[in-house]
């Protein structure tokens, strides 16, 4: 039995809570799609109550969000079907559900970072899918937390940080875009902020509802790009800035992901680092795996 079940094992969440500074006396057990499929949220579910945790962290998902445009039955499956599935399945144990979830629920149209009773209007069917997910959560179970992320990166997996890497050691000019504008977050901070609403929820005097959690600041990809080479060292390769509609992606993205994340730091005492702060951890994290060759 473990007091805490993480649904997902190789995503740069799950990674970072399987990697994360839990309090002794806490067990924590990550199971991925081989032990629990949320593809079939039945067996799934089946196989949540067969192990019985004292609480639920769900930090799976279909985040290919251009993938979504046109696996949109795969993505409200994993995305919507099975949240509500566990959720459900929470309700049925009695036992409290952390739910991740994203800033790609709203338009982008706000001025200003946006709070969580902020109207949704997801312009994507990954938006769309996880929009329904939170919904699903919140009708099956009142013992949840609903945590919005955004700009998620790590040292491994697939995220920006890696990918502006990757690309650059390919030798390619870098068109960037720097009209959308967000927080980027560091998989360990978000860890260390699911930790925090744990230990308050096992000890029986958590918050439940909807939370923002983010690194402190904003920049626009075009910006994050340009910190995480200042943080390489080296040449940088040519960056240029370029306006959304000149690189047109299947799925819409909002301009403006910038989340609020005062609540989450008011209820739970959770403080949100400096996202530059962040990715430099990231970025010696990376250069320490090359070093050792992994």
């Amino acid at each position: 039995m473990s007091d805490v079940l993480v649904l997902g094992h190789r995503g740069q969440v799950a990674s970072a809570l399987a990697q994360a500074a839990w309090p002794g006396g806490i067990a924590v057990e990550c199971l991925g799609r081989e032990h629990i499929d949320l593809g079939n949220p039945p067996a799934a579910s089946a196989a949540i109550e067969r192990r019985r945790p004292a609480l639920v962290i769900n930090a799976a998902a279909f985040t290919a969000v251009d993938l979504a445009e046109s696996q949109q039955r795969a993505a409200f499956t994993l995305n919507r079907d099975a949240a509500g599935a566990v959720a459900t399945c929470c309700s049925r144990l009695g036992i409290p559900l952390i739910h991740l979830s994203t800033d790609y629920v709203f338009d982008g149209r706000k001025q200003g970072a946006y709070v969580e009773d902020d109207p949704v209007n997801p312009l994507s069917v990954y938006g769309a899918s996880k929009e329904a997910g939170e919904e699903a959560v919140r009708a099956a179970l009142p013992a949840h937390v609903i945590l919005r992320t955004s700009w998620v990166y790590a040292p491994a997996g697939k995220n920006f940080v890696l990918s502006m890497l990757a690309r650059a050691e390919r030798g390619e000019s870098l068109r960037i875009v720097d009209d959308q504008w967000g927080c980027p977050t560091a998989a360990s901070e978000i860890a260390r902020a699911i930790v925090a609403v744990c230990q308050r929820l096992l000890a029986g005097d958590g918050i439940f509802g909807t939370f923002h959690f983010c690194g402190a600041g904003s920049t626009s990809w075009h910006g994050f790009a340009r910190q995480i080479f200042r943080l390489r060292g080296g040449p940088s390769p040519e960056l240029t800035a370029i306006p959304t509609s000149a690189y047109p992606t299947p799925a819409r993205r909002p301009a403006n992901s910038k989340l609020d994340a005062s609540k989450i730091w008011r209820l739970y005492g959770v403080n949100a680092r400096p996202w530059r702060e962040s990715l430099a951890e990231c970025m010696a994290a990376i250069a320490a795996r090359r070093d050792q060759g992994a």
